[in-house]
């Protein structure tokens, strides 16, 4: 019972991961063990240094929180992290998602850091199974940290926003393509006469951005449409066999 509670903090947000960390280091019985600055760095620390608990935030680089919890869910980890998902993002269908996919609690920023510590102490007694579907917890608190400015949450709203649509389409958070199409949404967003340029403009400045081709921006987009294509499809056969049978 001595033990400390191991920390992995995944924000990509220098100032917050400062600050948090340099409250959470003051408790006797937690450590950081390290800081991901974006999803794939995040999903690579927790596969390596096996922390007790994972700080994760759902607006992320490269793969966001969604996507973190979707590939650990994915590996045969010896150990899994608990997850607590620390966010600006409210919106109930994101929080539903993250539940679902493990997340244990999911508290919205600016948050009270007591609330917090007290969240990861209970988890240190955390057993499998013993909450189905995680602890089910969204919390909304008044005593918080706060320390993003307004540009960065107007930002966070709209990057929750085209999230959330792209959730609602189909598409797995995990492949590269869904990162593409939400970049080229919110470039698009942006910039409307960017959708007139999609492979002079669009697709060069997302193969920038990530360091790969405008071709392979391209195919990703589509695979990720057609994943989404087909997952719908799917769910539309189940729900007509469905009816047929109870209407038979």
């Amino acid at each position: 019972m001595n033990e400390k509670i191991t920390v992995l903090v995944a924000d990509d947000n220098a100032d917050f991961t400062t600050t948090l960390s340099n409250y959470l280091q003051k408790e006797e019985k937690i450590e950081i063990v390290g800081i991901a600055r974006d999803g794939n760095e995040a999903v690579e620390m927790a596969i390596e240094l096996k922390p007790d608990i994972l700080l994760l935030d759902i607006i992320m680089p490269h793969l966001d929180g969604l996507g973190v919890l979707e590939k650990l869910n994915e590996e045969e980890m010896e150990k899994r992290p608990l997850c607590i998902i620390l966010s600006a993002v409210g919106q109930d269908k994101i929080t539903q998602k993250a539940i679902s996919l493990g997340a244990q609690y999911y508290i919205v920023k600016p948050f009270d850091i007591n609330v917090l510590i007290k969240r990861m102490k209970e988890l240190k007694n955390y057993q499998p199974g013993q909450f189905k579907g995680g602890l089910m917890s969204r919390e909304i608190k008044t005593q918080y940290i706060d320390i993003s400015p307004d540009k960065k949450k107007n930002q966070e709203n709209l990057e929750a926003l085209v999230t959330n649509v792209i959730h609602e389409v189909g598409v797995p958070a995990h492949i590269k393509g869904y990162q593409y199409l939400r970049e080229a949404i919110m470039m698009v967003i942006k910039d409307t006469e960017v959708i007139n340029q999609i492979t002079k403009q669009l697709y060069p400045n997302i193969a920038g951005k990530y360091s790969t081709t405008p071709s392979r921006v391209e195919r990703a987009i589509r695979h990720a449409i057609e994943v989404a294509w087909r997952k719908r499809r799917a769910r539309n056969s189940r729900k007509y066999i469905w009816i047929y049978s109870i209407s038979s």
